[in-house]
């Protein structure tokens, strides 16, 4: 999974190493700076031994190193800071553009098995959660492990005994991560599945909205979507009830390394005055940076699960990224495929199809069919009876079960999928403009059409009155000028088609009134 994602990092690798490179120098700095005040107060400790007239020059030798420590520690952290939101960003660019182009290879196949609901959830919420999960893991998970192995190291210099009160409270802390971490990754898995189910609703619902208003189906639409959030926000809840054991665990180890640390400097000064070994004695300027190492190291240990809180989510995310990205097109074109289509002479022979291996029934069953070059026919059935079905295996977006289409005496199978699709142009049943001008969706079909051409096809596909009643050819399809009508679309994505230099022109309808006028050319 991690080597699938890297390889969407490619040109953002340098702010990634830089990133680390400027918060361990951060960290670093961090970590001196209390053995630094340490001295600074054993100094004045002893300022009735200093030269009269140094006392001042101390403060500022001390004082100015802990400046100069602190402004370098803020400028190494900006620009981590800096680094990790520049690799981040551009690691999510490049992830979405790298899934939007597999998507791109998917066949029909592909599709129908994420359904388009989870594919746009995974190009959203689930690459932002990613996005984030990558920010903290080369900037916070970087910085809090280092924080931590390095303020224990510079704890022990300070004074041994006391330092094992965080060695005994890490174990401590690590436990409660582990079980926040396996008891919520499974939640968060069930999670992005229900949010995939909320999406669809959501889709299905603006697509359908005036379906839903026609038969007055509001309430019903409503109590649906209402319990899909309502799944989504009862497994969160449940999440976030076991990730709030965190924090008050944290607080309590710092209270308690707080307590301990008092207890035993107060233990240990007892004895050595009693021995008579004062210099054995916790000194101020100790406590002091003890009290500094431990609310470091506790807090690093807060971020840290905070930071594995947001790789749990992130994990279930990237696991779905990783599932497109991973996905084979189940249609692909040959070795030595055939690059060109003679003609537009159709054979199905002795063809079965249907739309998954584990179905029950075929879609279609022994279907043997002669279309001749030039010939125009229809297909008539009933809803359902998988006209639609039979057309988009001319072009292959859907591979036959058992037998074999041929295009040109060629079996589809062999041929070069561009080549093919190149010289089987489709009129799908569900008819979509996308954005732009209308000039630009009847260039779908070729993209240097001129006018005339494309007025030649709209005439073909009998949308040429309905085409120029627009103001121009640059009406944009989002404006209220634009064909919006379900008639009006179908107009308008049947003039894409014989614009291609196509050798068979395929359109799949839905039944019309028997009053609506048709024209063949």
């Amino acid at each position: 999974m991690i080597k699938t994602l890297a390889k969407s990092i490619r040109e953002y690798k340098t702010p990634s190493i830089l990133s680390p490179i400027f918060v361990s120098f951060e960290v670093i700095l961090e970590c001196l700076m209390p053995l630094v005040i340490v001295w600074f107060l054993d100094a004045l400790e002893d300022w009735h031994t200093i030269e009269e007239g140094r006392v001042m020059e101390v403060i500022l030798v001390y004082g100015g190193a802990l400046l100069g420590m602190a402004v370098l520690s803020l400028a190494a952290g900006m620009l981590s800071g800096r680094f990790a939101a520049r690799a981040s960003a551009g690691f999510a660019k490049n992830l979405r553009k790298d899934m939007y182009y597999a998507i791109q290879d998917y066949s029909f196949a592909n599709i129908d098995r994420f359904s388009t609901s989870s594919l746009v959830t995974r190009q959203t919420t689930d690459v932002t959660n990613v996005q984030m999960a990558y920010m903290m893991i080369i900037r916070v998970a970087i910085r809090c492990p280092f924080m931590l192995i390095f303020s224990l190291i510079m704890s022990f210099t300070v004074n041994v005994p006391i330092s094992f009160v965080f060695l005994a409270l890490v174990p401590l802390l690590a436990a409660v991560l582990v079980f926040v971490i396996f008891k919520t990754h499974p939640i968060f898995e069930r999670v992005f599945h229900k949010y995939d189910n909320m999406n669809r609703s959501v889709r299905e619902d603006i697509k359908g909205i005036r379906v839903v208003k026609s038969f007055v189906r509001e309430d019903f639409e409503k109590k649906k979507f209402e319990a899909a959030s309502e799944d989504v926000c009862k497994d969160f809840t449940l999440a976030e009830r076991i990730m709030a054991v965190n924090t008050p665990t944290m607080q309590f180890c710092i209270w308690l390394a707080f307590l301990l640390i008092f207890l035993l400097a107060a233990i240990i000064t007892g004895q050595a005055v009693e021995a008579n070994k004062v210099e054995l004695a916790v000194t101020g300027p100790d406590l002091t940076a003890l009290i500094m190492y431990a609310s470091q190291i506790l807090s690093a240990v807060m971020q840290l699960s905070m930071v594995l809180v947001m790789i749990i989510i992130a994990r279930t995310s990237a696991e779905r990224i990783v599932a497109v990205l991973n996905e084979k097109s189940s249609i692909t074109s040959p070795e030595n495929a055939v690059g060109e289509v003679k003609d537009g002479d159709i054979v199905f022979d002795n063809v079965s199809f249907k739309y998954s291996k584990d179905a029950e029934r075929f879609a279609l069953e022994g279907v043997n069919l002669h279309i001749k070059s030039g010939q125009t026919i229809g297909i008539l059935g009933g809803t359902g009876s998988s006209k639609s079905t039979l057309v988009n295996l001319i072009p292959r977006l859907y591979d036959v079960s058992e037998g074999a289409v041929y295009v040109g005496g060629v079996n589809v199978k062999d041929y070069d999928l561009d080549a093919l699709r190149n010289k089987v142009a489709m009129v799908l049943q569900k008819n979509v403009l996308f954005s732009g001008t209308i000039k630009e969706n009847l260039r779908w079909g070729k993209e240097d059409a001129t006018d005339d051409e494309m007025l030649r096809v709209c005439k073909l596909a009998c949308a040429d009155d309905f085409i120029q009643s627009f103001p121009t050819s640059t009406t944009p399809t989002s404006s209220r000028a634009a064909p919006t009508s379900r008639a009006g679309r179908s107009s308008a994505c049947a003039s894409r088609a014989p614009s291609s230099k196509t050798r068979r022109c395929s359109s799949s309808t839905t039944r019309r009134p028997p009053s609506t006028p048709r024209r063949t050319p």
